[in-house]
Order: structure tokens, then C-alpha cells, then sequence
């Protein structure tokens, strides 16, 4: 939803076009004013990352034929981790979860405003 928002603001302007996500963008000049709220943006996402919650990077998957056991996996030097969870760890599992989902937006979107303004020689 971040990176959302990041897109809107440079579609609106039609200063900066992002083809698709993870696609190229069009090189061409920035406002002064379109700098400036990138750089307000960024300011805000590092305060974001400052506060960032406990997290945990994998997912939730249920193991077993017979009997389906949720488990937590992680994904490690080519190697599979799997916990389980039962249901006294389900929920924070979730959350933990939950927040590193939201961490890689806040990452998706810095770097792509970083992108944008180093394109235009605007990073102090």
C-alpha cells in the first residue's frame, strides 16, 4: 500500500513513470516542489523504520497428511526450518509475520524514492 501511495504521487505529476513493479523507470526532471515531498516522505518512512515492531521473516504453513499441523517456516542458506505452532503461538506467529510484510514495503518504497531522486542528483 506504501509503494502505492510512492506511485500515485509521481503518476499524478507524470514526472517520473514506473512501467511495473520492478520495471524501469523514464528518466525526466523533477520540480523542486516533487523533490521536496520525496524528501518529506523519506524522512517520514525512517521514522517508520526507527519504530519497527518485533518481527519475523517466513510463513505459516500447515505439515501432514493425515493430520494438518501448523507450522511456522523459514527459509534459510537452502535449508527449510519448520516450528510448530499449535494454537498458543498461532496469532503471534501472524503478527510477527504480519509486521516483516509491512517492513518490506516500507523498504520497497524508500528505495524507490531513492531511485528517483538520485536519478535527478537530488540525494544530500
Amino acid at each position: 500500500m506504501l509503494l502505492q501511495v510512492c506511485l500515485k504521487l509521481y503518476n499524478d505529476s507524470n514526472r517520473v513513470a514506473f512501467l511495473s513493479r520492478g520495471g524501469k523507470m523514464k528518466k525526466k526532471e523533477m520540480t523542486k516542489e516533487e523533490i521536496a515531498k520525496a524528501k518529506r516522505r523519506l524522512k517520514v518512512l525512517e521514522r517508520l523504520l526507527s519504530k519497527a515492531p518485533p518481527l519475523m521473516r517466513g510463513s505459516i504453513v500447515t505439515n501432514g497428511v493425515k493430520q494438518k499441523r501448523l507450522c511456522f517456516s523459514l527459509t534459510k542458506d537452502k535449508r527449510t526450518h519448520l516450528m510448530y505452532l499449535g494454537e498458543g503461538r498461532l496469532e503471534k506467529a501472524k503478527v510477527l509475520s504480519a509486521n516483516y510484510g509491512k517492513l518490506q514495503e516500507i523498504v520497497e518504497e524508500m528505495t524507490f524514492l531513492n531511485m528517483a531522486l538520485l536519478k535527478n542528483n537530488a540525494l544530500d
